[in-house]
């Protein structure tokens, strides 16, 4: 078969696949046209999923018949102030959008430009193009574009059913509009809205969080800290959400360069690496991120749709995205979302029994708890919180007042008496040693976490708050304290160790004890000293000095088997999280174990000093919150 060229409709065909794929894409492209046209507001309406019919319209700087014609040419744009194709300073460069949509349907453009005293109006029917013709319209461009593929029917039969496609165009829509707040948006399938957005007041960073709060809800909007970084030229900024808060996919990270949505591994790749040390593996957070670099260190043609980039020094980007993350969530401090308040508020509303209603009529209620006194005007037990001070608001069971006396009579008179309370605990396995805190210092439930009124099944701490109640798990809470402890004594140079009375003798299978002898030298740095002690057998001379009494052979035994799943190809350095964790979990406070008030206070004081604390090494929260507002509603007091 002789070579031959192609005609001029099918090679523009044959580019509308590439740049085309569906409705969302054309709706990308052209919206994307609208906003480097300088518009403060797009509005989109698509029928049958964008099948049909998409309409966008823009307020933008509009184009003249002579521009109108020039449009719908293959390779031609205004978007590349020279012949440099790394040098692009806009959304839309390619010159391939109209031609390509012009060639699979009827497009239908209509512009004026701001300052003319008329609108001109343009064809393409299947690739056809007409001649400019005279129009009514409003400054900026209306572009429509009916019956979308009708020329490649083969393309046709591969779209979804259109609420998928429309749920695609959505999506692309609220991509873009996170990256300009500060434009108006509305899409709409001709009869009801589906996105109705104004556009963000304020500065940059509070218009962005405004537009994020619209679109990813009022979670991430009230557990989200902001990101502001430069280093060497590239500026990050954007908002990230708590560990605490997080989605079982990454549908809800959104990535953007230079205000372009990407899908970028390298930067996936960095926010992962960034919440490694607070979520589970399985877990993902929610965000949304600006780089803004010199359009000459990216490349943004690797893909047709402009959907990944390449960056000439990845490691500058990935070191900024790892950095920038991983300190604003430790300027977070112990924060930890309130939707994990709101979740367990949900768990306690009342239910109707199975037999149709609840004894006289009314709602089960909880169990009565020890009534508390405290203050805050609270009160548990046979009442309800709002009651005044010291005095429940309804009748408790009976034997509800001896059982309050009881448990009030230690507090009564003071704390009970540092001496004693804190003998039998290893030095790292308890909270720090309690100080009696100043004549004029405030009272303890000022503070963030509040002050320790009760331990519950001797592993969940009860404190109360100016505002509310606080429900702290211990064991989570001080693993995620030793965790931050061990981090820090091995960048001041090493983990302390503390020499065993008598060595401890841990017997395993061969393989396990070849790997754990293998990493020697490294577990060494993290303060856990083993060696070879005949086969299968590994003896341990010395132990973290901050794990204390430790049960050492379940933590060889867990070592090892963390081993296992590391392989060989990293160190354990690299994998610091998994190791440290591993350790940190055998040098906690256990549950079950009882503490005293003094132990209680001093662990919700060190949470509130050290970052991350709001959630454990394995990405469960390590306290609830709930505010007093939300219980006297749970008690239908407002």
């Amino acid at each position: 078969m002789p070579i031959r060229l192609l005609p001029e409709t099918l090679v523009n065909r044959i580019a509308a696949g590439e740049v085309v794929e569906r409705p969302a894409a054309a709706v990308k492209e052209l919206v994307e046209n609208a906003l480097d046209a300088g518009a403060t507001r797009i509005d989109v309406v698509v029928r049958d999923g964008g099948k049909s019919l998409i309409t966008i319209t823009d307020d933008g700087c509009g184009m003249t018949p002579d521009e109108l014609s020039l449009a719908v040419e293959r390779h031609a744009t205004s978007k590349l102030p020279g012949d440099d194709l790394l040098d692009i300073r806009s959304l839309g460069f390619r010159g391939e959008a109209l031609p390509s949509i012009g060639a699979v349907s009827h497009l239908t453009l209509t512009s004026r430009p701001r300052g003319a005293d008329s609108a001109w109006s343009l064809t393409v029917d299947a690739g056809l193009k007409g001649t400019p013709q005279p129009a009514a319209l409003a400054a900026g461009t209306r572009i429509e574009v009916r019956d979308l593929f009708a020329a490649v029917p083969a393309r046709l039969k591969f779209l979804k059913a259109p609420r998928t496609e429309y749920d695609h165009i959505a999506d692309c829509l609220e991509r873009l509009a996170m990256a300009h707040p500060g434009v108006a948006f509305t899409l709409s399938d001709g009869g009801r809205s589906g996105l109705r957005l104004s556009a963000a007041q304020g500065d940059l960073l509070d218009a962005r969080l405004a537009r994020l709060g619209a679109l990813m809800g009022r979670d991430f909007q009230e557990n989200a800290v902001p990101v502001q970084a430069v280093r060497e030229g590239v500026t990050l900024a954007g908002w990230i959400g708590l560990p605490t808060l997080h989605r079982p996919t990454a549908r809800h990270q959104h990535l953007f360069v230079n205000g372009r949505p990407v899908r970028d591994k390298l930067m996936v790749g960095a926010v992962r690496a960034a919440y490694a040390d607070f979520l589970p593996r399985d877990r993902h957070p929610l965000l949304a991120l600006f780089l803004e670099i010199d359009p000459q260190e990216v490349d943004v043609n690797v893909h047709p749709a402009k959907a990944e980039v390449r960056f000439r020094d990845q490691g500058l980007v990935r070191g900024l995205i790892v950095g920038s993350l991983k300190h604003a969530l430790a300027e977070a401090g112990h924060r930890a979302s309130t939707t994990v308040g709101l979740a367990t508020l949900g768990a306690l509303r009342p239910e109707r029994q199975e037999d149709g209603g609840a004894p006289d009529g009314g709602f089960i209620t909880p169990s009565p708890l020890p009534y508390n006194r405290g203050g805050g005007g609270g009160s548990w037990g046979g009442g309800s919180w709002g009651g005044s001070a010291g005095q429940p608001s309804s009748a408790g069971p009976r034997g509800l007042a001896e059982r309050s006396a009881a448990f009030q009579a230690p507090y009564q008179s003071g704390l009970p008496p540092l001496q004693g309370r804190l003998s039998g605990f290893a030095p790292a396995a308890r909270p720090p040693e309690y100080a009696p805190a100043p004549a004029n210092a405030p009272p303890l439930d000022s503070h963030p976490l509040g002050a320790a009124r009760a331990q519950v099944h001797n592993t969940y701490i009860v404190a109360q708050t100016a505002q509310g109640i606080v429900i702290v798990d211990q064991h989570a809470a001080h693993e995620r304290l030793v965790y931050e402890r061990m981090k820090a004594a091995l960048l001041e140079g090493g983990v302390k160790r503390q020499a065993l009375l008598i060595p401890e003798l841990v017997e395993l299978d061969e393989p396990s004890a070849n790997r754990l002898l293998g990493r020697a030298a490294e577990l060494a740095e993290l303060g856990l000293a083993v060696e070879g002690f005949g086969p299968g057998c590994v003896l341990v001379r010395e132990v973290p000095a901050l794990l204390g009494q430790s049960d050492v052979k379940s933590l060889v035994r867990d070592l090892a088997e963390e081993l296992a799943e590391l392989g060989d190809a990293l160190s354990l350095k690299e994998r610091l999280e998994d190791v440290c964790g591993t350790m940190a979990c055998h040098g906690s406070v256990r549950a079950g174990r009882a503490l005293g008030v003094e132990e209680m206070n001093a662990l919700l004081r060190q949470m509130e000093a050290t970052p991350h604390s709001g959630q454990c090494n394995h990405g469960r929260p390590t306290y609830v919150e709930l505010k007093l507002a939300d219980i006297e509603r749970l008690f239908g007091r407002r």
